[in-house]
């Protein structure tokens, strides 16, 4: 299955070249874009410099209107625009998702429509967080799985893949959310689009 990775960054030029290494290194025939917001440390030029070695890597500099949530909305809309089938994967660009886990979950997209790379599920757990803040993660996903009734264990995961022909179906400009609140609408537009849905665990550790 065709692959597209996207990573939003911003701040990320310490990371981000061995990032990129590693992941084409676990899927060569991968194409990442890098979505930056415009990072004063100069992470969009440290991923240009890399383009000559990595063909399939391409970069998109945001200028205005900064935002998580709309980084990502700018990287879907260009996938969109390219009508060729596949996935999409999203992860963040400081290491805390392992690149080696991406192959297990396209993998499974062979019988469901989106894998959630899952922190909250058997198998799953966090490295390198104080007992405060996995209390106040977890009450969370328990709040939006009581309040929005969605199946899903962990929906402030940033690390997932799906179809791209979901994009085709979810109203990318209705999504208004920014941070874990556009994780969270994300998973929860494509629940109530009726797609298959399944949690593959993951190691989170933290940066």
């Amino acid at each position: 299955m065709d692959t597209l990775i996207i990573i939003p960054t911003y701040n990320e030029k310490e990371n981000v070249n061995f990032l990129i290494q590693n992941i084409f290194k676990y899927i060569p025939e991968t194409s990442i874009l890098v979505v930056d917001d415009n990072s004063p440390d100069g992470t969009a030029q440290a991923v240009e410099e890399l383009q000559n070695q990595f063909p399939r890597l391409a970069c998109h500099q945001r200028k205005t209107d900064r935002g998580f949530g709309k980084s990502y909305i700018d990287g879907f809309k260009m996938a969109a625009r390219n009508n060729q089938g596949g996935a999409i994967v999203m992860m963040d660009a400081d290491f805390s998702h392992d690149p080696e886990e991406i192959p297990k979950m396209i993998e499974k997209l062979s019988d469901f429509d989106i894998v959630i790379g899952s922190r909250y599920v058997s198998g799953g757990r966090i490295k390198n967080w104080a007992w405060s803040r996995r209390f106040l993660s977890r009450f969370a996903n328990f709040y939006v799985r009581m309040i929005l009734g969605v199946p899903i264990n962990d929906t402030t995961t940033g690390f997932m893949c799906f179809r791209k022909e979901i994009l085709k179906k979810i109203n990318l400009d209705s999504i208004k959310s920014e941070g874990y609140a556009f994780l969270v609408e994300f998973k929860y537009k494509i629940f109530k689009a009726g797609y298959k849905i399944f949690e593959h665990p993951i190691v989170f550790t933290e940066r």
